[in-house]
């Protein structure tokens, strides 16, 4: 698989990263049973046997047990550790936690912070994570908070490098006033059916384009070196087969993706994928299946390359129209 170098850091990373959004199992506080263990490592084994080296964790994904499966794989593979890139995100609390009725919330407090990623570290069974990610924006920041835990984190050696998720551009600006570390990448949702982040630029300066606040982010990422990472790439699969209720942009989408697959010779979901790797932002999409198949239809992605009107067909059918 083709690569991309992370700027401002020492990391090679294979251009699609796996995703461990669901991989622990439900939701809940009961233990991941040896079914999800065994899954884990199958599609761990997968995923590295494909060419992909880069991890993609939060400490909140599956309430922990995604990180404690995928640290039950490390486990049984000496050495594969040091041959991936494992990244974290912390910053979201859960509802009721610690107590019923508390409220879903953001807490990038020093003690919240340093207290999810050494939480992972153990789940894990590892000493680092190569990357840490803020995971969504929390109203209440003191950015001050968040110098002190980065600071912490990296001296300490827990943490490598760090990064956002789900920020827009006055959020970078102001945690980069504060931070001594590079910021080196920045989580998005992105897809064909979530693509405002690229189509908000083409219709800047039209009389019926709201502001969405998500203007110029792609560019400013572009601009100042930060890796974009793409979640929810395929868009849950609703892009594909869609039921016969679907919107008609969806539906749009998903003839354009099965006629230009098969003039390609390849899947639907590499097709999709492979829209996102075709933009100049070197996009590295994150591939969040549970299912080995599904994963082997989209790693061929990597040697797809679309052409310029393919790539706009796309985006007319997504957008239900054309460019102005």
């Amino acid at each position: 698989m083709k690569t991309y170098h992370i700027p401002n850091t020492e990391l090679d990373v294979s251009r699609l990263a796996y995703g461990t959004w669901h991989l622990g199992g439900e939701w809940n506080n009961t233990p991941p049973t040896d079914e999800i263990k065994a899954l884990a490592v199958r599609m761990i084994n997968a995923a590295v046997d494909s060419g992909i080296t880069h991890i993609d964790l939060a400490d909140i994904y599956t309430k922990g047990k995604s990180d404690s499966v995928v640290g039950h794989a490390l486990a049984q593979s000496p050495g594969l550790r040091d041959k991936l890139v494992l990244q974290a995100k912390a910053g979201i609390v859960l509802g009721d936690d610690p107590n019923p009725g508390d409220p879903g919330r953001y807490d990038f407090s020093y003690e919240h912070l340093v207290g999810a990623v050494e939480g992972t570290l153990q789940r894990l069974g590892t000493d680092r994570v190569d990357l840490l990610a803020l995971h969504r924006p929390d109203a209440l920041m003191e950015p001050e908070e968040v110098a002190r835990a980065f600071d912490h984190l990296h001296s300490s050696g827990k943490v490598r490098y760090f990064g956002l998720s789900n920020h827009n551009v006055g959020q970078m600006v102001l945690l980069k006033k504060y931070v001594d570390q590079p910021l080196v990448l920045n989580q998005l949702e992105l897809n064909l059916l979530h693509h405002y982040l690229i189509s908000d630029g083409l219709v800047a300066n039209t009389t019926d384009a709201p502001y969405t606040g998500s203007v110029e982010t792609l560019d400013y990422c572009r601009m100042h070196d930060m890796m974009v990472q793409a979640w929810s790439p395929v868009a849950g699969g609703a892009i594909f087969n869609p039921p016969a209720d679907a919107a008609d942009n969806v539906k749009a989408v998903a003839a354009e993706i099965t006629t230009i697959a098969q003039s390609h010779s390849t899947t639907p979901e590499a097709i999709a994928v492979a829209w996102l790797l075709r933009h100049p932002a070197g996009i590295q999409p994150i591939i969040g299946t549970q299912s080995d198949k599904r994963l082997a239809q989209t790693v061929p992605a990597d040697d797809v390359e679309l052409s310029r009107v393919e790539w706009y067909r796309l985006l007319a059918a997504a957008r239900g129209a054309g460019v102005p």
